[in-house]
């Protein structure tokens, strides 16, 4: 595949089979790519098509095909769109940290995490459809790993943690413990079943707290 391309007025990064050069071909692979969510939402990650997807974005099927040849294609792209705005929002997260001092760091990332999940009804229709390929599931665990040197970049620029090994396992265990918890909560309830996203705020808490007391 080629390089990563930016999506035109936005923040999607995408594995492409090939990489559009001129403008106007990065503007039609933008919209494939808003054609293919937009039937992910409605229709389900099995409608995922390079037929179906050409018909919404109103292209013809060989143009897309030089960017996107079949639905793992399709889905690695939209993975990677994904990963790419929640891994901005974490960058924001963490300059605000520096600029801020949060009474309960734990509890202003998970609300900001379920804020996205709220809105992200590609993403949720992706990861709730069990149709990952092998190649997203390897991008998600990177992806993971660095939502969790997210999190300790959070926690340095709070001053709660001294950077060693033991913080990196420590945020990489809770990046794993908060995603599992938040798909739980969204599959319950498409605004996040507030309950157990309170549960993990708890957790979190405890497992987190433990970096800081070592720290003190």
């Amino acid at each position: 595949m080629g390089d990563p391309v930016p999506e035109p007025g936005g923040t999607w990064q995408v594995p492409l089979r090939r990489t559009p050069q001129q403008a106007r071909s990065k503007a039609r692979l933008a919209r494939v790519l808003q054609a293919a969510e937009r039937v992910l939402v409605r229709e389900g990650v099995q409608a995922l098509t390079t037929t179906r997807i050409a018909a919404e974005a109103k292209v013809s099927v060989g143009s897309l095909y030089q960017y996107l040849p079949d639905r793992d294609a399709v889905i690695d792209a939209l993975a990677a769109g994904y990963f790419v705005r929640l891994e901005s929002a974490m960058d924001d997260l963490v300059r605000a940290a520096a600029a801020e001092q949060w009474e309960d760091p734990v509890g202003v990332l998970i609300d900001a995490y379920a804020a996205i999940y709220r809105t992200e009804h590609g993403f949720r229709a992706l990861w709730f459809g069990s149709s990952l390929t092998e190649q997203t599931r390897a991008a998600d665990r990177a992806h993971k790993r660095r939502m969790a040197d997210g999190v300790r970049r959070v926690l340095l620029a709070l001053d709660l943690a001294r950077d060693d090994e033991a913080l990196a396992r420590a945020t990489h265990a809770a990046v794993l413990a908060a995603d599992a918890l938040a798909q739980e909560a969204f599959r319950r309830d498409p605004e996040g079943d507030p309950g157990l996203l309170d549960e993990a705020k708890l957790m979190l808490r405890a497992h987190l707290g433990r970096v800081s007391a070592r720290y003190r």
